[in-house]
């Protein structure tokens, strides 16, 4: 049964792992449509309102798609004052807590109040409010359904992770635990 629990959790780290990667592609595109939007302007004077929106859209795919990868790498915010000089075990019972006391309740919560907003931009074909703005704002809402989405499934692999490590025989010393970090 661990088996296939554990097999479940790779798998969900896989896909978060390959996802983030390829969304982090779409920061370099964005840093080259800044270039371009400024060296149209300020050097052939030329404006581009669907230029400028698309760095604007990109931005918006960037933070809500990658917001699992993000959980997955660990590299969230977080307040590190007790959670560095924990056992791994009370680090999986603090990850644990957090992922069924917070981060499943507010995924819900963001769900639920991004809804109606999101059918109604599909209902409606939303589309940028500027003349010359781009189509399709209602698809970049729909991703405020995916980011919730992404990072429950996140957080089902941080639960499964977690629960096998409070489950795994106790060490009586922690490799490394007597160390200085390098990063103090």
């Amino acid at each position: 049964m661990l088996t296939i629990f554990n097999q479940f959790a790779s798998k969900i780290e896989k896909f978060s792992h390959f996802s983030g990667r390829l969304i982090s592609w779409l920061t370099l595109l964005m840093v080259v449509l800044v270039f371009l939007v400024v060296v149209l302007r300020y050097v052939f004077n030329i404006g581009s309102i669907p230029l400028q929106e698309s760095i604007i859209y990109l931005h918006g795919m960037v933070f809500l798609l990658a917001a699992a990868y993000t959980l997955q790498q660990d590299e969230h915010v977080r307040v590190d004052v007790f959670y560095s000089v924990m056992t791994p075990q009370k680090k999986a019972w603090v990850d644990l807590m957090g992922t069924l006391i917070f981060l499943f309740p507010i995924c819900g919560y963001l769900f639920y109040t991004s809804f109606d907003y999101v059918i109604l931009s599909w209902r409606i074909k939303e589309s940028s409010p500027e003349a010359a703005g781009l189509p399709g704002l209602y698809l970049l809402k729909t991703l405020m359904l995916m980011m919730p989405i992404l990072m429950s499934i996140q957080g089902l692999a941080i639960v499964i992770r977690s629960l096998q490590t409070i489950r795994a025989p106790k060490r009586t010393t922690e490799p490394n635990s007597q160390r200085g970090n390098v990063n103090d």
